[in-house]
């Protein structure tokens, strides 16, 4: 049977090529032409184009039973850099990293006195961009873009707060470079795959815990988005059918029981452990001293995000089977402190429900930088942009 492959020199094939290097971490031709099913020739006209524009390198060699040995192919880190901004609840974070997904700065500016949404937000943001990207002495002409991810930003819809949509023309203007727009929980499970090296192959999902909850998918390499780039919606997974009535006109979404928010008011609400914590301030606040209190063995704060942590599993569960999820990542500020609690919920629900687990486990992972997935993932989807575009 003839071999099939999209054309050599197109945007598929150099996507597919760089993210099997990519997950390899270090690949011969062969073992490339075998792995994508390209033929030998487009393999090497790729990886030329590849070499000359700085994205790979040839790395060492390894030995071949049929004579010379094979170069080794590997991604170029400083080749190119992506820069993400991460609008949070209290803070914009400031992320530039490699082409690997490997941070090579990192700045965070609490938005008191200096917010984003003020008159002119294209202005602050560009300033921003200059001062930061200057600080860290970054070549122009190896950034890509920028990238910036909101709690309520997707592509052509408007967010609350800032429209980020509405700047994004003027912003790229001002920059001279690509900028992007993402719901923040896509933007970290996007950054997640990218850093860990999964396998295009692999079916990858991203929990993002915050103020709300909100899930990623990555599928084939890509970004799920669904039909009205809704998708990942997973804190308005009903978890209880007359439940609590919840803002998007559901009942019992998982966000209101799971949510940092819906643990620091019900932390808030109960005397005892308001008392005992002194818990005051911000969602963030008081969030973080439940779960300080928590892992340091107070039996009422434990109690409290393992119910919230057991609600969540229960959502996970669901979306797991749904999607047939085969890895999944646990991220975003509300795993920062305790997300061993929620981490053991998960793995146990889907130990217990996952529809496929007599065949498969599915792997489930804590973030080895949860406060600051979302920032890094909006850096890596300017990288995956620039470098594998099909993606």
């Amino acid at each position: 049977m003839a071999r099939r492959e999209t054309p050599a020199a197109g945007p598929g094939s150099r996507a597919l090529v760089v993210d099997v290097i990519r997950s390899a971490g270090t690949i011969s031709r062969v073992e490339l032409a075998g792995l994508t099913g390209l033929t030998q020739p487009s393999i090497s006209m790729i990886v030329r184009i590849l070499i000359a524009d700085g994205v790979v390198h040839e790395t060492g060699s390894a030995g071949s039973v049929r004579g010379k040995p094979r170069k080794l192919l590997a991604i170029t880190p400083a080749g190119r850099f992506g820069i993400g901004f991460h609008l949070g609840v209290d803070a914009l974070t400031c992320v530039a990293v490699d082409l690997t997904g490997g941070v090579v700065g990192r700045e965070v500016v609490p938005l008191d006195g200096d917010d984003p949404g003020g008159d002119d937000v294209a202005a602050r943001l560009a300033d921003r961009f200059r001062d930061f990207t200057d600080g860290l002495d970054l070549p122009t002409s190896r950034i890509e873009g920028l990238a910036i991810v909101a709690a309520t930003a997707r592509p052509g819809r408007e967010a609350a707060g800032p429209d980020l949509n509405a700047v994004r023309a003027e912003l790229a203007g001002r920059l001279g470079i690509p900028v992007l727009v993402e719901n923040d929980a896509a933007a970290a499970a996007l950054g997640e795959f990218w850093s860990r090296r999964v396998s295009r192959d692999q079916s990858f999902a991203g929990i993002y815990l915050s103020t709300g909850i909100g899930a990623g998918l990555v599928f084939g390499g890509a970004l799920f988005r669904g039909t009205s780039v809704d998708a990942g919606e997973l804190g308005h997974f009903s978890i209880h059918y007359d439940g609590r009535p919840c803002p998007c006109g559901n009942r019992g979404c998982v966000e209101r029981y799971a949510s940092m928010t819906a643990v620091a008011d019900t932390a808030r609400a109960d005397a005892d452990l308001a008392g005992r914590l002194r818990l005051e301030g911000s969602v963030p606040e008081v969030y973080d001293a439940v779960a300080r209190a928590a892992v340091s063995g107070d039996p009422g704060a434990y109690a409290l995000l393992d119910e919230a942590a057991g609600r969540l599993a229960v959502a996970a569960a669901s979306m797991v089977n749904l999607l047939d999820v085969g890895r999944l990542v646990l991220t975003g500020p509300g795993v920062a402190v305790a997300g061993s609690i929620f981490a053991q919920r998960v793995r146990g629900q889907l130990a217990r429900s996952v529809h496929a687990r007599h065949r498969r486990e599915v792997m489930v992972e804590l973030s080895a930088q949860p406060r600051d997935a979302a920032s890094i993932g909006a850096a890596a989807l300017v990288v995956q942009a620039s470098i594998a575009p099909a993606s």
